[in-house]
């Protein structure tokens, strides 16, 4: 499994909700229930995105096909059909606020999908993730605040099954949006990793540097090995210096920190999700040793495996 599929794959999106308004201007939604991840797209006409509280951020706009990829930095974003529409509803604890009833078109067209279905409308999908913990913190960091990706013709067949499937109830609906959700935010995750434009983390920029890419891989699909710095160098055919100096220059730190962090991140997560001890915890991620794993885990999070289990799950 590659590395990004990886990060997707452990940060478990769940809780998916998605929504299609189709309404024609002036219209304007403030959001203050912000999840870890929100994907926004313009099926037709325009749309503008903006963080109200993040007052240097200008608004985006985003035109047919484009997808918007809203990280969970901001306290409170606006998605409207320009920045300087006020908004008319604002969406607070679950509840929708309404500032200026009068304005927003409130008729149930279909399953998931509201507005008024005029002609000439614009129809915007919206669908909001939760991303599990630590390793989750860690795909997010691939993003800016608001990542736009330009419309394309994968990104649009995608889109399309997702709209069509948005408006039907039938059974097991909630698996199949879901899964084409999924299918939406990996394509434009991919599209948003390869702009060259793009400011990645290091990481994932040291996934085409030869060899580099090939350990970061080894590392991502059995982080409970115990690793050697001249075991990887052999595993991608370099010689253990050479090796080394490459993945430092790479990915700015030694092979072995990498690897430490990101145990602690899949530690982090097994610590919140399961009831497993601190030892199981401990030898899941690669030490033998439950006093060891405690240190590293105290060093890298500054509180003891233990503690940051009541941390987390006293909210």
């Amino acid at each position: 499994m590659d590395v990004l599929s990886d990060l997707l794959h452990r940060a478990r999106a769940q809780n998916a909700q998605i929504r299609q308004l189709i309404q024609r201007p002036p219209w304007s939604m403030a959001f203050e229930d912000v999840p870890a991840l929100t994907v926004v797209a313009a099926l037709g006409g325009h749309a503008s995105v903006r963080l109200d509280d993040h007052r240097q951020a200008a608004p985006v706009r985003l035109r047919a096909g484009d997808i918007a990829l809203i990280s969970g930095v901001a306290d409170r974003y606006t998605i409207a059909d320009a920045p300087d529409t006020p908004p008319q509803l604002v969406i607070r604890n679950g509840r929708k606020q309404f500032i200026d009833y009068a304005a927003v078109a409130r008729q149930y067209l279909a399953p998931r999908t509201y507005g008024d279905g005029l002609p000439d409308a614009t129809t915007l999908l919206r669908g909001a993730y939760e991303l599990s913990g630590a390793v989750g913190e860690r795909l997010l960091d691939m993003l800016p605040p608001v990542a736009v990706v330009p419309a394309g013709p994968r990104t649009k067949a995608a889109l399309d099954l997702l709209a069509a499937e948005t408006a039907h109830q039938e059974p097991g609906q909630d698996v199949v949006l879901n899964r084409l959700l999924d299918l939406v935010l990996v394509l434009a995750l991919r599209a948003w990793c390869t702009r060259p434009q793009s400011e990645l983390p290091s990481w994932h920029r040291a996934l085409d540097t030869p060899a580099v890419g090939d350990a970061l891989r080894l590392l991502h699909e059995d982080p409970a090995h115990r690793w050697t710095v001249a075991e990887l160098a052999s595993r991608v055919g370099q010689s253990r210096a050479a090796f080394a100096a490459r993945f430092t220059s790479a990915v700015g730190e030694p092979p072995l920190t990498y690897l430490t962090g990101w145990r602690m991140a899949l530690a982090a997560d097994l610590l919140r999700d399961t009831e497993d001890t601190v030892a199981v915890v401990a030898r899941e991620v690669g030490y033998r040793d439950a006093f060891a794993f405690s240190v590293a885990f105290k060093r890298a999070r500054g509180v003891s495996p233990s503690d940051w289990r009541r941390r987390v799950r006293s909210g």
